[in-house]
């Protein structure tokens, strides 16, 4: 995430013309890092009262647009946004409670992985995520396991049992219909 800084003169700098909306977007992807739009648009709205979420989507696209912010589309869940640009850096997802945390690269230059030498395309950067369970989702899946209720194991670790974000799909739940096939 970016130290805190003239964010009028960041936009100024890219080109960008500064309004109380983009500003109150940035803002709102600064203080909470891997937001989705929903997230964003809650947080401008406490900051400026009145914003459509129309005005969200264009300011969002505007500062990915010009590399102020960079957009991540994690597999079936909603983009989320973050301040973190101009590095070669990945992320965790845990598939339990949806929490993103950034993974630095660990080969330490893009593109990050080898591709087929066959491609005979010019390889400049390579989109990493991982996915799995963060430690507080392991920690009440062990408790649970030797037999306490969720609602303890969630109590002893500090959490309120209901994610702060949306569920990341799970493997039992990928794919899942309501129709069933004969």
């Amino acid at each position: 995430m970016r130290e805190p800084l003239d964010q009028a003169a960041l936009l100024r700098r890219h080109g960008v013309q500064v309004t109380a909306q983009r500003l109150a977007v940035l803002r709102a992807v600064s203080e909470q890092p891997h937001s989705t739009a929903a997230d964003i648009d809650t947080a401008a709205r406490a900051e400026i009262g009145a914003i459509s979420l129309q005005a969200v989507y264009d300011a969002l696209a505007t500062l990915t647009d010009k590399g102020i912010i960079r957009r991540i589309q994690p597999a079936k869940s909603p983009a989320r946004y973050e301040g973190r640009v101009g590095d070669n850096h990945h992320h965790l997802i845990c598939r339990t409670c949806g929490r993103m945390v950034d993974a630095d690269c660990a080969v330490g230059y893009a593109p990050c992985l080898t591709a087929p030498a066959d491609s005979d395309y010019e390889i400049d950067e390579a989109e990493v995520i991982y996915w799995g369970r963060c430690p507080e989702c392991v920690a009440a899946a062990a408790v649970v396991a030797v037999g306490l209720p969720r609602e303890h194991a969630t109590r002893e670790n500090g959490r309120s049992g209901m994610p702060s974000r949306p569920r990341a799909p799970t493997a039992s739940t990928r794919g899942q219909s309501s129709k069933v096939n004969h």
